[in-house]
């Protein structure tokens, strides 16, 4: 799940995944917690687009690096 197509860890879906992790276990627990002690919005938001971010680029680069192959067999 982590590595790439040539069999090494890719670092953008390790952090990815654990900033999805740690999205989905803020909302969680901001689910059981007082208003008060939530964290801010600002720092939510963040998150969340590092996580979108993250794991965009790793789909883009998937289907890029396919494409190229397929079109240069064509030539």
């Amino acid at each position: 799940m982590f590595k790439g197509q040539a069999g090494e860890v890719s670092s953008k879906r390790v952090v990815g995944v654990i900033g999805a992790l740690v999205l989905f276990g803020t909302m969680v627990a901001n689910s059981f917690s007082a208003e008060e002690i939530a964290p801010s919005a600002e720092l939510v938001a963040a998150v969340e687009w590092i996580t979108i971010m993250c794991l965009g680029f790793t789909s883009v680069e998937k289907f890029a690096k396919g494409g190229e192959g397929g079109a240069k067999e064509q030539e």
